[in-house]
């Protein structure tokens, strides 16, 4: 499956349908943060997301229950590529340098993160 990027909007009704599992575009506004928006909006979100393939839905009636068909962990791993990418040349050097500096990670957080990066190494061979 090819993934697409997805707006800010889509993204947090993503969000909320991959914490619920499914549910009802009433309750997708449930979840989110004041202001409210308004129902006609989301609805139009979660149209576009069916028309892009992250989500589809069961109709009970004239209700339409929706659901994930992307994974949130294929959607990450998407973003995660893309941001690699477009921001830092596919080098993980890149990546850590820039943590370091701009996050200003301490020398403990650094050590954290090569002890995960060797176990991570270790579990792949």
């Amino acid at each position: 499956m090819h993934i697409k990027e997805l707006t800010k909007a889509e993204e947090q009704v993503m969000q909320i349908l991959w914490q619920l599992k499914e549910a009802i575009v009433k309750d997708i506004i449930e979840e989110m943060p004041e202001p409210k928006p308004a129902y006609n909006t989301v609805s139009t979100v979660v149209r576009v997301l069916e028309g892009k393939g992250f989500i589809d839905h069961k109709a009970y009636g004239n209700s339409h229950v929706y659901f994930p068909l992307v994974r949130q962990t294929d959607y990450k791993k998407f973003t995660f590529d893309k941001m690699m990418t477009n921001y830092f040349s596919n080098s993980y050097q890149s990546l850590v340098s820039f943590l370091v500096k701009e996050k200003d990670l301490s020398m403990e957080e650094l050590e954290e993160l090569s002890q995960l990066a060797e176990k991570l190494k270790n579990k792949k061979s």
